[in-house]
């Protein structure tokens, strides 16, 4: 089938859906060229189907195909921030990366060593997962590039910073322990962003103060708002180079049923963009959308939330690389607000 692209600003991008119908074809996401189809891509979507890390409900793997269905039916203008991302950056689909999925060691280094390659051309990663254990290889990749421990806002139900599961060091439970262990994030900027739920015991809560993180609950998000939400966090990463990671499960199960850990009482997915909307202008040097479970998916309403997340991310990455840098509180319905005092142990 012939493939008729929209094209624009020397840009290749997705298939021209008032000619070629949305569900015919091949799905890459937003039905973008491959990379193999365009000279060079300053972001590139990648996808991880690894799911060895997972302690509940496996079938992540599934992820990243699943989302790339779902995203069919995303357009190529983004009225939220005014922002085209297609059109101001070359994007493409560079695929799956191929890991092994039995020994997750193995598939760690693979994915960095992916991660790395993909990215020594300057270009920036928007990675589909897979389970979350993907996470501290990405971060690895990231801060090697910036030359620096990097910032990190992580959107989760869950802390993931647990120290093993039965002995094992590295699982989808443990990425951001290991990461403050390595030294690869900054700990005076990062936080977590949704968590809720029951734990293992307090000491969990101590040991992540200890590890330098902030937390904002997903009942934080519900009392303070959104924009009061959005300027401590920018407040507290500043003009350092950002990574944004998102388990699909910081959402309520009624927004994301797919996903391997569901918890009750999460964020919306209205929510959830206006935060990322409210990171415009930052130094966003990568990011993910994890733990994607399509077994149990319901008329890909994880998938298609899961979509839009890293639609938003990939606006935020192309609106920086074109220079749009301003943030203007007043244009973007999660930046509104003004300033506020840094995350310290937390929300106040």
């Amino acid at each position: 089938m012939e493939e008729i692209r929209i094209e624009a600003n020397g840009h290749l991008g997705p298939i021209d859906s008032s000619r070629i119908p949305r569900f015919a074809g091949a799905a890459s996401y937003a039905r973008l060229p491959r990379l193999d189809q365009v000279s060079g891509a300053g972001i590139k979507v990648v996808g991880v189907p690894f799911d060895a890390g997972v302690s509940y409900r496996p079938g992540a793997r599934f992820g990243a195909n699943h989302v790339r269905e779902a995203s069919r039916l995303l357009r190529p203008y983004n009225p939220a921030l005014d922002v085209s991302p297609f059109e101001d950056v070359q994007v493409a689909d560079a695929g799956d990366m191929a890991v092994n999925p039995f020994n997750i060691n193995e598939a760690i280094e693979t994915i960095q060593d992916n991660a790395l390659a993909l990215t020594a051309d300057g270009s920036s990663l928007m990675t589909i997962g897979g389970d979350h254990t993907i996470a501290l290889p990405l971060l690895r990749a990231a801060a090697e590039r910036a030359g620096q421990p990097v910032a990190m806002l992580h959107f989760d139900a869950h802390l993931d910073t647990w120290d093993t599961y039965f002995g094992a060091e590295y699982t989808h439970g443990t990425p951001f322990r290991r990461a403050v262990e390595e030294g690869i994030l900054d700990t005076e900027a990062i936080s977590h962003v949704g968590t809720r739920g029951p734990l293992y015991g307090k000491k969990d809560l101590e040991d992540d103060r200890r590890f330098g993180f902030g937390i904002v609950t997903s009942s934080d998000v519900y009392y303070q708002g959104v924009a009061e939400i959005v300027a401590k966090l920018r407040d507290r990463i500043g003009n350092r180079p950002l990574y944004i990671s998102v388990d699909i499960d910081v959402l309520d199960p009624a927004h994301a049923p797919g996903t391997g850990t569901p918890e009750a009482g999460g964020i919306t997915s209205r929510e959830l963009l206006e935060i990322l909307r409210g990171m415009r202008g930052m130094n966003l040097v990568g990011a993910d959308v994890v733990e994607v479970a399509p077994a149990y998916d319901h008329a890909e309403l994880t998938g298609v939330a899961a979509s839009h997340v890293a639609y938003d991310l990939i606006t935020l990455m192309a609106d920086k690389r074109a220079g749009q840098n301003g943030y203007d509180a007043a244009a973007s319905s999660g930046a509104q607000g003004a300033g506020a005092a840094a995350l310290e142990e937390g929300v106040k």
